[in-house]
């Protein structure tokens, strides 16, 4: 596939109610034909939306799958304003020649905040105590009401928001463990657990900060939550799939442990206006958010500013610098060339046949980038200005071509 187009013609979909800032970063760079829808939208539906369109803007729940790739054929690059990106396809958009980027980092503060509060809470059994009232009955009691301080918190996943919890943990007074399936650096006192039966055993409260992948999937089953002690809670802001939600509602039917808070759902509304359905919603020491960890207007805005700036980069000069499925490069401006960008399935001799043809036309390459990954490569040439068409044309037709395109 070639494209050759500019900023006028670029056409961008953001869906989910994506923070305005995104937006504004997209017109701040030239970008005018911008459509924002509030909700997610269907397979169907997003596929007749995605007609025409470059770059599309998601947060969770959109599901773009590979019937949707091989649908828009216009579609260049996607930007996941979140942390996950299992709602992607990556291999069929790497298959595709489609660059897909995340927010790792810009909500790590608001769902740390969360999960604190949440561990406070539940420890105090405020969402009980809370609930009653609100049914006319006073429970004045200091029964099963505990501090924080003194109290060991299990973090399961010692990432970007695990660490960043854990240093405010610490300053409450809390000590601090954690488990990954990696050797991490700790921050401040914490210290690292073998295996995740020796985190349960210990921790008053365990907080779940894993991705969805085939080893985390269901990852705290019946047997696990039996391993927690038997005052002590259970906090999920990482991904619905992590947790059996039925073996933690009969632990909490026969209070086996002291309460829960769970943020992310094996099956999510998709919009507001939809149900919301779950076993959880019948106890009162469970904390049930619509999964708002990184839902604060500090952190939405931070994402936003900061997707629409690599989608922005990708497309004005082809940076896929913290791309998650793609060679990652970080590219110099090209005001004096025109720059080809030239996506392909990485096997012997394409490159060669890339050079191939500037030799072939005379065309002399100002610069030249080059970075794989095990299937995809991805090269970027800068060249005088009017030869950009005519190399463009010839790239195209390189054997084992993904897409091609040209930046003016």
């Amino acid at each position: 596939m070639r494209t050759s187009f500019d900023k006028s013609r670029l056409k961008i979909l953001l869906l989910e109610g994506i923070h305005p800032s995104a937006e504004r970063v997209f017109r701040d760079a030239g970008y005018s034909n911008i459509e924002a829808i509030s909700t997610a939208l269907t397979d169907q539906a997003l596929i007749e939306k995605l007609e025409g369109v470059h770059f599309l803007g998601i947060r969770s729940a959109s599901q773009v799958t590979r019937k949707i790739f091989e649908s828009a054929d216009k579609l260049v690059a996607i930007g996941c304003f979140c942390i996950g990106t299992n709602q992607v396809d990556l291999q069929a958009a790497s298959e595709h020649g489609v660059v897909v980027f995340n927010a790792p980092y810009s909500n790590t503060r608001s769902v740390a905040e969360l999960v604190l509060a949440e561990a406070i809470m539940l420890m105090r059994g405020i969402p009980e105590k809370s609930a009653l009232a609100h049914r006319g009955v006073w429970k004045k009691s200091a029964s099963d009401s505990y501090e924080i301080r003194g109290k060991t918190l299990g973090i399961v996943g010692y990432g970007a928001i695990g660490s960043q919890l854990s240093v405010l943990a610490e300053g409450l007074g809390m000590r601090v463990i954690f488990h990954d399936v990696v050797s991490k650096l700790p921050l401040g006192n914490a210290s690292q657990v073998p295996t995740l039966d020796a985190l349960l055993s210990q921790a008053d409260v365990v907080s779940l900060h894993v991705p969805d992948l085939p080893s985390t999937r269901g990852m705290m089953t019946r047997e696990r939550i039996d391993q927690m002690k038997p005052k002590a809670v259970l906090i999920n802001a990482s991904r619905g799939s992590v947790v059996d939600i039925d073996a933690l509602a009969n632990a909490l039917r026969g209070q086996r442990i002291l309460g829960a808070a769970i943020d992310v759902f094996p099956v999510e509304p998709k919009s507001n206006h939809d149900p919301f359905e779950s076993p959880l919603t019948h106890f009162d020491n469970c904390i049930l958010t619509p999964h708002v960890g990184g839902s604060t207007q500090e952190a939405q805005e931070n994402i936003g500013v900061e997707v629409a700036d690599k989608l922005v980069r990708y497309s004005d000069n082809g940076s896929t610098l913290t791309s998650v499925n793609f060679p990652e490069v970080a590219l110099p401006p090209h005001p004096q060339h025109h720059r080809l960008l030239h996506i392909h399935e990485n096997r012997p001799g394409v490159l060669s046949q890339i050079n191939r043809v500037f030799a072939e036309n005379a065309i002399n390459i100002g610069s030249q980038f080059l970075q794989t990954t095990e299937n995809i490569g991805y090269v970027v040439i800068d060249v005088d200005r009017d030869y950009s068409e005519i190399a463009l044309e010839n790239l195209a037709n390189v054997e084992g071509t993904i897409r091609c395109r040209v930046l003016f």
